[in-house]
């Protein structure tokens, strides 16, 4: 009997797409405009961790993102985390400092003038390992799922908003007003620095990655409504809506020449393998908050 042969793994998409945006005020301070790529936020990306994931460095594929360990944000990205340690059992968190989990210098160090997650054998510390009873995958992330909690709640920045990017920029008018503009778009390789174009792999353009049964203005709910405010959220559902409405409009009108200037080419690649599709959810009452997914 012959075996059908499996089509080769799709290429990552480039850096440098045509995408849509689209600006509105801050609902809830009119000095700030939420500037929104919608190409992302309508995609199908979802993490894969434990699904299909390599990691970013070939030779550790278990590691999903988590091989470099964590870089805080602040101060109170430090604390946040530091009282979800110190929450964590033996039996939860495999790399677990003992009774030392209350300082610092037991899971964090220094990495030039900023304070990250340490790093234990190639990996955060946080991360437990395959074969480790509780599970392979963020210790914090896990333990929010075990306690009905959110992963924003327990997490560090970084790692509960990759592969999502919230920058800001103060933009200056003709008439010298000022206002600050919060852009909300994709976490690509770039996000890393200089060394992002490094990974062996990345998720955010691969087509591998997207595979979600929603698109990421849904699927990544919690993570939105914490980086721009519950207000601000419901005013993206409505123009991200609209804008998949565009292109299921365009598609059945046969204008399959602009689906690449709206669908991100990442989630028409991975549609053009496995079929999905990405579509307007049916309105229904808001869900509860849940943790989004089960990953690293």
């Amino acid at each position: 009997m012959r075996t059908k042969p499996q089509p080769a793994p799709l290429p990552e998409t480039p850096l440098d797409i045509t995408r849509t945006w689209v600006e509105f005020v801050d609902p809830d301070n009119e000095a700030q405009r939420l500037r929104c790529d919608l190409t992302w936020l309508t995609s199908s990306w979802t993490c894969i961790f434990g699904s299909g994931c390599a990691g970013i460095y070939a030779d550790r594929p278990d590691d999903g993102c988590c091989t470099l360990g964590a870089h805080f944000s602040d101060a109170d990205d430090v604390e946040r985390v530091r009282e979800a340690a110190e929450g964590l059992g033996e039996d939860e968190w495999q790399h677990h400092p003992g009774r030392k989990v209350s300082k610092l210098k037991s899971w964090t160090e220094k990495d030039g003038e900023t304070r990250k997650t340490r790093v234990v054998d190639g990996a955060c510390i946080f991360l437990n390992r395959p074969g480790f009873p509780a599970g392979a995958g963020c210790a914090l992330h896990q333990h929010a799922v075990l306690t009905g909690r959110s992963p924003v709640d327990l997490k560090p920045d970084v790692c509960w908003q990759l592969p999502i990017r919230r920058s800001y920029r103060t933009v200056t008018l003709p008439d010298d007003t000022t206002y600050l503009e919060i852009s909300i778009g994709e976490y690509d390789r770039r996000g890393w620095g200089p060394g992002g174009h490094d990974l062996d792999w990345y998720c955010s353009g691969n087509p591998a990655a997207h595979v979600g049964r929603e698109p990421v203005y849904r699927s990544c709910r919690a993570e939105l409504e914490e980086l721009m405010g519950r207000a601000a959220y419901d005013e993206l559902v409505l123009r991200c809506e609209a804008h998949i409405r565009t292109v299921t409009q365009g598609r059945s009108a046969g204008a399959r020449a602009l689906l690449p200037l709206t669908i991100h080419p990442a989630t028409l690649a991975a549609k053009s393998v496995g079929g999905r599709r990405v579509r307007v959810p049916r309105k229904r009452a808001a869900p509860v908050a849940k943790a989004p997914r089960d990953s690293a």
